[in-house]
């Protein structure tokens, strides 16, 4: 018998749902209103469940849920989840060696010390701390010292403007493509086109089955894929703003520049998506097309047993009560 949650927008033009997803390996995590479900597809093709209830910080802070600060802290909430979800999905990997490695002393006096659960959390907050670390050196800190050697050829502050626009853009294109190319990261990719596909479906308000999935478009317009373009894109209009009024010609005093405008640059890319995800207008689409193209290297076409996985883990986080998941 067909879940009934599953027809719930049918005949909704235009219907769009917060719920949203993230791939992880070998499977994938979706997150609505009210929940969050992990689905892993593990080496002898059993589905690994893990569900739990959403407890919103905004909900205690409402502060917290303004525009331009909620941006910040769905960001942080999403890569702590992500990451969470990311060394779950870890635990069912198959792995080539035959023994089980040993944890290192620090993470036995770590557990001693804190608890397991405590040490889980705080290797997570680590892991979200270094990956931020990591993306603000690739994409902020590198352009800002690269951008250093057009001063040896011109003093024009808007030349160097350009110049750090220029290689924020093609870092940022180039790890994606390099990114594409591995192995490992492909069918991570694939997992991710699933669950794209899997919205799609949903939105168009036809049944979750594995053949009206696989006809959906992998390439959605609320992909994380295209908020981190949209905030390399913001973060070049901004910093040129503030440049222009504000000339730093010290790289180290740019970089804590463009450090301090983070949170504000994270606030309104995450505004501007959700402005988007409303309007389906000529310029709206002419905006997210690079997002668009950017997804081309990270989603690839899923097989039916990816698809599988997105509609199980869809399918356990849709409310119950029909519109509750509206954009």
């Amino acid at each position: 018998m067909q879940d009934k949650r599953q027809m719930q927008p049918c005949c909704q033009r235009g219907f769009k749902t917060m719920c949203g997803g993230q791939a992880l390996i070998e499977g994938i995590m979706m997150r609505g209103p009210k929940k969050q479900a992990v689905v892993v597809r593990k080496p002898d093709g059993e589905l690994e469940i893990q569900e739990k209830e959403l407890k919103l910080i905004k909900d205690r802070y409402p502060i917290l849920g303004w525009p331009l600060i909620r941006g910040v802290v769905n960001f942080c909430d999403s890569m702590y989840n992500g990451v969470t979800a990311l060394m779950f999905s870890a635990e069912f990997a198959p792995e080539e060696g035959t023994e089980e490695e040993e944890p290192s002393k620090f993470e036995v006096w770590l557990e001693k010390r804190l608890g397991s659960e405590k040490a889980t959390s705080f290797f997570t907050v680590l892991a979200v701390i270094l990956g931020i670390g990591m993306s603000i050196g690739l994409f902020f800190l590198l352009p800002t010292l690269l951008g250093t050697a057009i001063t040896l050829l011109t003093d024009s502050m808007l030349a160097r403007n350009l110049a750090e626009s220029f290689l924020k853009i093609l870092i940022f294109v180039s790890y994606l493509a390099l990114c594409s190319n591995l192995k490992e990261m492909r069918r991570v990719f694939s997992y991710h086109g699933a669950e794209h596909k899997t919205i799609f479906c949903y939105e168009a308000g036809l049944p979750l089955t594995v053949e009206n999935v696989r006809r959906q478009p992998r390439h959605h317009p609320r992909c994380g894929t295209s908020f981190l373009f949209m905030v390399i894109a913001i973060s070049i209009l901004v910093s040129t703003a503030v440049f222009a009024v504000w000339p730093i010609q010290n790289a180290f005093l740019r970089f804590l520049a463009h450090l301090a405008m983070l949170p504000l640059i994270v606030g309104i890319s995450y505004e501007f998506n959700r402005w988007a995800g409303r309007h389906d207008g000529p310029i709206t689409k002419i905006l997210v097309a690079p997002g668009l193209w950017l997804q081309n290297f990270t989603t690839f076409e899923p097989d039916d047993s990816m698809i599988e996985v997105g509609i199980k883990a869809l399918e356990l986080v849709l409310p119950e009560r029909k519109g509750e998941d509206a954009w």
